[in-house]
């Protein structure tokens, strides 16, 4: 049982959580206390030197705006936009309370009446912002891995095929995502046309620019995992006469699957760094957008504001990277790392 719940927690990216389990079970305390210390204390004493050093050097700092927050001012205006999400949420619920007595009191009138409903319109919050870049990242990353993966695959079973990609791949691959950000503007606008579109352009804007950007780690990854496939495993799927869809379902993907997910992990980082530079560049709604409203707006509260944004896009890269990491972790059976 102890195994199995130690296992569990290193699989799900909570090792540091297993010398708790081992200390209260009596497992060796002072090993566990120093894996403990090790795992735990050291990470967190490093937050707090980062945090004294953070706290005097704002203090030093003083600009246009006043002096640079420091931990403390931050962390008020993280309480700040929480109360404003949350009065806008309010506020919402209150326009659709008055939108339903609106509708009572039309259909007590006239049981037949046409109802018009109507969407609350208010501004999005930080937390909106958030789960915008979410879908967008979340959007443009799993296009970029249906494309990335058979083309990777493809390129890894054919050497012919690597030959010919290769030079497209190393010339696309380092283009700066500020530049595909107008081509994909003026495209999306051009081929994208409708009075009553059903996904919103600026969404598109942003995902395929990271779906561009986002693509080649994965699909590197997938092409060098496959063509490092024991040659001798092709070769009995050849001698039995497997269909070649078989073959790469039942060996060439699980046998690269630890450099797929490597590039998937890569991708997903490059992807959200991407998308708040993408959405900073062309306005679009999310994190990125949030950041340079602030910035514009040059109230005293900005820098702080702006500081909780980049704490939090921070702390969203480093789940999106567990959260690959635990997934790869499950799909390829790997609990040691």
């Amino acid at each position: 049982m102890k195994a199995r719940i130690v296992n569990g927690l290193n699989t799900a990216g909570f090792a540091w959580l297993s010398p708790m389990v081992l200390l209260a079970s009596g497992d060796n305390p002072r090993e566990q206390l120093h894996a403990l210390w090790q795992r735990v204390g050291l990470p967190l004493l490093a937050i707090g030197i980062f945090l004294m050093l953070w706290a005097a050097g704002a203090a030093q700092v003083n600009t246009s705006l006043g002096q640079l927050p420091g931990p403390a001012q931050t962390w008020a205006q993280a309480k700040n936009l929480h109360a404003e999400h949350r009065a806008e949420r309010e506020r919402a619920e209150a326009f659709y309370e008055r939108q339903e007595q609106r509708h009572e009191r039309q259909l007590a009138r006239n049981p037949d009446a046409k109802l018009v409903y109507r969407d609350y319109t208010g501004a999005p919050t930080f937390y909106d912002q958030i789960w915008t870049s979410l879908q967008t990242v979340f959007a443009g990353f799993v296009l970029a891995t249906i494309i990335a993966i058979p083309i990777g695959v493809a390129c890894g079973l054919s050497d012919t095929l690597n030959t010919a990609i290769s030079p497209l791949i190393q010339v696309f691959k380092p283009v700066s995502p500020l530049a595909w950000l107008p081509i994909i503007t003026i495209v999306v606008s051009a081929v994208y046309v409708t009075p009553d579109p059903m996904i919103e352009k600026s969404f598109i804007n942003s995902a395929l620019t990271v779906t561009l950007c986002s693509l080649w780690p994965t699909l590197i990854n997938t092409a060098v995992g496959v063509s490092r496939i024991d040659s001798d495993l092709i070769n009995v799927g050849r001698v039995i006469n497997l269909p070649l869809a078989t073959r790469i379902r039942r060996i060439a993907l699980p046998a690269s699957l630890p450099m797929i997910f490597t590039g998937l992990r890569i991708s997903l980082g490059i992807g959200w760094m991407v998308l708040i530079a993408a959405e900073m560049l062309a306005q679009n709604p999310g994190l990125g957008k949030f950041v340079w409203d602030e910035f514009q707006n040059g109230s005293s509260n900005s820098l702080g504001r702006i500081l909780v944004a980049v704490i939090t896009i921070g702390l969203i890269g480093f789940l999106l990277d567990w959260l690959m990491l635990t997934l790869q972790r499950l799909v390829s059976y790997e609990t040691d790392r």
